[in-house]
């Protein structure tokens, strides 16, 4: 597979705009001294995006109805959920979601 010169610059600039536009704002705001306010609005992100992304994966969007449960993601955030609760490790929360996945569909469950 070859790829011509047009392509390979496309690349690269995209690579280099995901880059700028990823790293450009924190060094910007290191050198601002943020309100209380807006440190505490920000601290509330991480949580509403992970919120965000764990509810995504447990249900199932069909186009003119309502969502239904995945019931194999459902079942592997049980124990994920329990290890969050009691470890406060986010390792230990991937770890574990994966294993119970793993387990999961290796008996077909789900």
């Amino acid at each position: 597979m070859s790829i011509s010169l047009t392509e390979l610059w496309v690349i690269l600039g995209c690579g280099l705009v995901t880059i700028l536009s990823r790293t450009l704002p924190f060094i910007f705001v290191k050198q601002l001294t943020m309100p209380g306010w807006l440190v505490s609005f920000l601290s509330f992100v991480p949580i509403t995006i992970m919120t965000a992304l764990c509810c995504q994966s447990l249900f199932i969007a069909h186009t003119g109805q309502l969502a239904t449960l995945n019931v194999a993601n459902c079942l592997a955030a049980i124990p994920a959920t329990i290890a969050r609760v009691l470890t406060k490790s986010l390792l230990m929360v991937v770890v574990i979601g994966i294993m119970a996945m793993a387990l999961l569909r290796y008996w077909q469950i789900g």
